[in-house]
């Protein structure tokens, strides 16, 4: 009598399905220890380049351990902790003004095409224009003053926010919309109530992605007669070519920019737990 063959047959899985296997969102524990591998890597690059770099210039290649001194040097005896709390309030004043006038533009653009006509090609031509370009134009209406850095924040942020919120809301589903239509509902109804509800988990995530890119102008917005924030700490170090205190100021506003990503998804998953549910 023949031997039964105990082996399980291999389970045939569609080449769509693994790829989506590979895309799909690793475990909490998962991804917090490839974060940290990822961190770990990018620290030994740091150091490797350190190291290798010739003896005569590495002090424009500071270490991780002169890096940390310096952050140490700056938050125990020259109260850098103030600087740090002037640009935070900074970009959150200017992103906060740009959100409460770039969202709702958005959605009306994205709602109504006339609206949409009358804006869009202005709204095209503002994106192209630098955020530096307006400095000098800012110095003359304001002077080298908190105002003038903050709107430098806001006109950095506004324009692209908007594009963004107008594409969010175009890209909600049509059926959605047509239902409303079907059972009676007024526009109004099917703005506030569908429209608007559908778009808001995309909106927010494009809020977390510019509040990034309101980050990257900080340097720029507080480099002009400015005496106080990160930025002007960078640029006091850079006239005696202390190359660890601007990398030490690169430092903190990456780990700010990661705590406010932090702050975003955490509340993101509070207000739309069926959107990260999706995603993942």
């Amino acid at each position: 009598m023949p031997s039964e063959n105990t082996e399980a047959a291999p389970i045939y899985i569609p080449p769509k399905e693994r790829f989506l296997e590979f895309r799909r969102q690793p475990s909490a524990q998962r991804a917090a220890v490839l974060a940290c591998a990822g961190a770990l890597m990018f620290l030994g690059l740091w150091e490797a380049g350190h190291y290798l770099t010739p003896a005569s210039a590495r002090k424009f290649f500071p270490s991780i351990g002169e890096v940390g001194s310096a952050l140490y040097v700056l938050f125990a005896e020259r109260n850098f902790l103030q600087d740090v709390s002037v640009s935070c309030w900074r970009i959150f004043i200017s992103f906060m003004a740009a959100s409460a006038i770039a969202v709702p533009i958005g959605i009306l653009m994205g709602s109504f095409g006339n609206i949409r006509a009358l804006f869009n090609p202005t709204l095209t031509a503002w994106r192209y224009l630098p955020a530096a370009s307006f400095i000098p134009l800012l110095l003359v209406w304001f002077g080298p003053t908190d105002q003038a850095k903050i709107a430098l924040l806001f006109i950095g942020v506004i324009f692209f926010l908007i594009s963004l919120v107008l594409d969010n809301t175009t890209a909600i589903q049509k059926e959605f919309v047509e239902a409303g239509l079907t059972m009676g509902a007024s526009r109004r109804t099917i703005l506030t109530g569908i429209v608007v509800p559908a778009a808001l988990p995309a909106i927010f995530d494009s809020m977390r992605n510019m509040i990034a890119v309101s980050w990257t102008y900080l340097v720029i917005a507080e480099i002009v007669g400015a005496q106080d924030g990160i930025g002007a700490v960078m640029m006091r170090a850079g006239r005696f070519l202390n190359v660890d205190v601007i990398m030490a100021g690169i430092v903190t506003i990456g780990a700010l920019g990661l705590l406010t990503d932090l702050i975003f998804r955490g509340i993101c998953r509070a207000l739309f737990p069926w959107n990260v549910e999706r995603r993942s």
